[in-house]
């Protein structure tokens, strides 16, 4: 990897696409940092209130920008949240599944539509996170020391609104600008950036004099140099993983056309292994933080409601096993939008292309499906060793161990989550820099 952006820093045209994606990535920290008006967040939430709620996700997500209420506190997540939804619209809506078909016209209508609804959703976080600092008491209040009122206070929350809103809409733009200019996915690169920020904080922890030892049995152990292997392990582990791919082969008939022949030989259709990536892991996580959310809002809950609630807590044995379940559930519903074996069989019937031993039509689509749904459910199951080992390692242990050690707030079970988004954002990146190379010293015959 490192050779990689050595020999790609050599090359004039991708120094500067290197350089253009390392400001945007400044532009995006230095926005991170500055408060917006009338917010008085100058120590953060108070992580410790809202763990395992969708707060403490949207807190991982933004780089922490979120606990301090900066510009940047919406960060990326209306316009990915955007993405999704326009994704599952596609499928639903014919419309929108023909207008994804016109080429290159279609793509950008469904991008400038992805765009009117990511302001839209960003609205609405906004406010909500206006309500939700408001009710907590992390407004800027008057001279007097009171809240505002009449005019002010609806100019207060104009303000703030609009200032969330115009933060999600201008990293939106910045993330297009790496797409169009600079290197990788800018939606990529912008979440990468924001869980890269909070890996000092977390060798601060591990290391420190609190966290970097603990007592079992009487005796101290060093917990650091454990964590750190472990980590080293996981990213391993999730680069095999990313790296696998499962391979159709698909033998193409000859064609004559003129004076030309076409076709005869034999390729293949490559499958990921994790063909959803981070997605499933980040579903389930988003449903399983609403019930610690909900009792944000209920005040002295009666036993029973309590009970539900702490089955909802990283350190219940439920907690994995639904955590596990939402994860392969979401491993094959984001598998069946991604490919559909209908579709794939009947294009290797237009090239005159055939998958050895299998008959054209049905049963070329039957056999694509079931190789599809057997690389999803091993692809769900891989993932989810990297999810619930955080999980799991704390109960084997009897202690929170890597929940002390990790951030501060951040659920430990969204700690294979962020390793997992970190890998593959730096794979995708380097595998983009070797083809954009390979373009660049291609040796054709007029050399």
């Amino acid at each position: 990897m490192i050779k990689t952006f050595v020999n790609a820093w050599k090359i004039p045209e991708l120094r500067k696409k290197i350089l253009f994606t390392a400001l945007i990535i400044l532009i995006f920290r230095i926005g991170s940092v500055i408060p917006v008006p009338f917010v008085n967040l100058a120590d953060g939430l108070d992580s410790s209130m809202y763990a395992g709620t969708f707060i403490q996700y949207l807190n991982i997500m933004t780089g922490e920008a979120f606990n301090y209420g900066t510009i940047f506190a919406m960060s990326i997540t209306p316009y990915i949240n955007s993405s999704i939804i326009m994704q599952l619209l596609t499928v639903a809506i014919p419309a929108l599944e023909r207008l994804s078909k016109e080429g290159e016209e279609g793509r950008k209508k469904i991008a400038t539509i992805t765009r009117y609804v990511t302001v839209g959703l960003a609205i609405m976080q906004s406010t909500a996170y206006y309500f939700f600092l408001r009710n907590g008491g992390y407004l800027s209040v008057s001279a007097d020391g009171s809240d505002f009122t009449g005019f002010w206070a609806v100019l207060q929350a104009i303000t703030i609104i609009l200032c969330f809103t115009a933060g999600a809409a201008l990293i939106m733009w910045l993330g297009e600008q790496i797409n169009d200019k600079g290197i990788g996915n800018g939606i990529s690169m912008i979440l990468f950036a924001g869980i890269v920020s909070r890996i000092p904080t977390m060798v601060m922890n591990i290391f420190s004099p609190d966290y970097g030892y603990f007592q079992y049995g009487g005796a101290y152990y060093v917990l650091g140099p454990i964590v750190m292997i472990i980590m080293l392990l996981m990213i391993a582990y999730i680069v095999w993983m990313d790296n696998a791919e499962r391979r159709i082969p698909v033998q193409y008939a000859k064609r004559v056309v003129g004076r030309k022949m076409y076709g005869g030989q034999n390729t293949h259709i490559p499958i990921k292994v994790n063909m959803s990536g981070v997605m499933p892991i980040i579903f389930a996580s988003s449903i399983l933080s609403l019930p610690p959310t909900i009792q944000l809002f209920v005040s002295n809950p009666s036993k029973g409601w309590q009970t539900f609630f702490d089955v909802f807590t990283s350190d219940h044995w439920a907690y994995g096993i639904m955590y596990f379940v939402l994860i392969i559930f979401f491993a094959y519903f984001y598998a069946t939008i991604q490919y559909n074996p209908v579709e794939m069989a009947n294009n290797i019937r237009k090239n005159s292309g055939a998958i050895p031993g299998i008959r054209p039509g049905k049963p070329t689509s039957d056999y694509i499906g079931k190789i599809l749904s057997r690389i999803t459910l091993l692809g769900a199951l891989l993932i989810s060793v990297v999810a619930i080992f955080p999980i799991l390692y704390s109960q084997i242990c009897g202690m929170e161990i890597l929940k002390d050690v990790l951030p501060a707030g951040m659920n430990i079970s969204m700690g294979g989550t962020s390793i997992i988004i970190l890998v593959g954002v730096a794979l995708e990146t380097v595998k983009q820099l070797e083809s954009q190379m390979m373009m660049r010293h291609y040796k054709g015959f007029l050399d």
